[in-house]
């Protein structure tokens, strides 16, 4: 069973609630779950509503449109653990390079660069091409678990965030290597420890691999517009 919640923010909305809430200080006092420890995200408003944070040291799906804010959200968790709470963050992309990366968040004030010199943050662009994808009995995610493994290594990372799963997953049309290969990447994270963001398209997959992620994480969120 999981726990949806619904993001009323959108595109440049999201973009300026988010990023204000970086260069927020104070104390946040929120209630605590009793459920599972919890990792605070330092954002305004959704460490209240989630009663302190995400689930530490497991994977929340984050799901939405394009400009949605989804990845904003993502890097914001990762850059308010590095400055606020000492834990450094891995950011693994499969759609744009760690430039382009830099170059879309440098307006909203966050130096990706100055984190990733202290090795407070590392960025990981791994591209994903369908037509490289061989749909055989032995596809697997061994080498990204080697890469993903190193960059936590490198940084000491705490936090993770996996963007977009649409696209690392692209090629595949074997639903049962699918789930085979999504089971073994959500045990791989918990096995590490570190608390993981997934983001998410919507209705982006022909096999909706949102509703498959649905069924196996416990927290879920989805902006405005995306259908559940």
């Amino acid at each position: 069973m999981y726990r949806s919640y619904a993001l009323g923010l959108t595109g440049r909305d999201a973009a300026n609630r988010l990023a204000s809430s970086t260069h927020e200080a104070g104390r946040l006092d929120v209630a605590r779950s009793k459920e599972l420890p919890k990792a605070l995200t330092g954002i305004r408003g959704l460490d209240e509503i989630t009663r302190g944070g995400l689930p530490k040291g497991r994977p929340t799906l984050v799901c939405g449109g394009p400009g949605s804010g989804k990845t904003l959200l993502a890097l914001t968790f990762l850059v308010n653990g590095a400055l606020r709470f000492d834990e450094p963050g891995v950011l693994m992309t499969f759609e744009e390079n760690e430039e382009e990366i830099i170059g879309d968040v440098a307006s909203l004030g966050f130096d990706l660069p100055q984190l990733i010199e202290a090795r407070k943050l590392a960025v990981d662009y791994v591209r994903v091409e369908r037509s490289e994808i061989e749909e055989t009995g032995e596809y697997d995610l061994e080498g990204l678990f080697v890469r993903l493994d190193h960059a936590i290594r490198t940084v000491g990372a705490k936090r993770v965030v996996l963007d977009t799963i649409e696209s690392l997953f692209a090629g595949l049309k074997n639903d049962t290597i699918l789930r085979s290969e999504l089971r073994r990447l959500f045990r791989w994270l918990k096995d590490q420890r570190v608390t993981t963001v997934i983001t998410g398209n919507c209705g982006s997959s022909n096999r909706d691999i949102k509703k498959y992620l649905q069924k196996k994480l416990r927290v879920f969120f989805s902006f405005a517009g995306c259908k559940k």
